[in-house]
């Protein structure tokens, strides 16, 4: 079989792209599985969200793309926080099961809304002026606006990690979750730092959706595509742990991009295949601790 290495690379672009949405997405359901024990299946929809409040922001608005990137999560991650503080905070305590189970009740909710105002029809949404064109590397076609999103992506991401890991911050969250009487102890308002890095955890899903506009359109379902292959994920990288979220992602999109190469017919199931076979070697994830 004679290898093209334009398309090859091109799909490994493509595939960049995709771990690029998968490790911001997959970020987000980390942060608030490994502080807050909540699995959040509504994750998709306010990634969906992020991307409408992005559209809304520039037709409504005329607020354009940069400013949709601070914007948009924001607004997310403060209907996050209503959200955490209206119905979550009610299951703490509580086996997961709850958790997942009002969260798939709210995403269904979520997209049933934006389904029967704006139909299943794509909206578009069109890239910035200043990220427009490409660049020709000579072996291959390099589009601007991809190369942000990975770059971008990447960066958020190692920036997030670094609060929650390296930070007096990201060691009071994860003391607030671990020992909160203790922490309450010290003057801290552990409530609101839960509240807070449930925000965190959905602004990044927001964020997502901001960056994936221009490439994917706006959809209401655009969430629940990417959601079951989100979790698998987190389950290879490990439950809860941040860094192993962030490389999963982009090296699980990375491996379905050559897999969409070499075996097509293969591309959509690859991830979860990956996922059954590290479970039965590490039922923990790639990085998570064993309990």
């Amino acid at each position: 079989m004679s290898i093209n290495i334009q398309a090859l690379l091109a799909q490994l672009l493509v595939g960049l792209i995709n771990g690029s949405f998968y490790a911001l997405l997959s970020l987000g359901l980390a942060v608030i599985f490994g502080m807050l024990n909540i699995i959040n299946f509504a994750h998709g929809a306010l990634y969906m969200m992020g991307a409408f409040c992005a559209y809304f922001l520039l037709n409504l608005f005329g607020i354009g793309y940069w400013w949709a990137l601070i914007l948009a999560p924001l607004t997310v991650g403060l209907f996050g926080m209503l959200m955490e503080r209206t119905l979550l905070q009610w299951l703490s305590g509580l086996d997961h099961l709850y958790g997942l189970l009002l969260t798939f009740g709210v995403a269904l909710i979520i997209q049933g809304v934006f389904q029967n105002y704006f139909g299943s029809s794509g909206l578009p949404y069109a890239i910035p002026d200043e990220l427009k064109g490409g660049v020709n590397l000579g072996f291959m076609f390099l589009p601007i606006y991809r190369g942000w999103v990975v770059a971008f992506s990447l960066v958020i991401c190692l920036l997030t990690w670094y609060l929650i890991e390296r930070t007096r911050l990201g060691a009071n969250l994860r003391a607030a979750t671990e020992n909160p009487t203790l922490v309450r102890a010290f003057g801290i308002n552990v409530p609101r730092m839960i509240t807070l890095t449930y925000g965190l955890g959905v602004g990044l899903a927001a964020l997502a959706g901001v960056l994936s506009a221009p490439i994917n359109q706006v959809r209401p379902l655009m969430g629940a595509d990417l959601i079951i292959v989100v979790f698998a994920v987190v389950v290879i990288g490990g439950m809860g742990s941040i860094m192993g979220s962030i490389i999963t992602g982009f090296a699980l999109g990375v491996i379905e991009g050559l897999t969409k190469y070499f075996y097509p017919e293969a591309s959509n199931t690859v991830v979860f295949v990956l996922m059954v076979l590290v479970l039965l070697v590490k039922p923990s994830g790639l990085t998570g601790r064993a309990t």
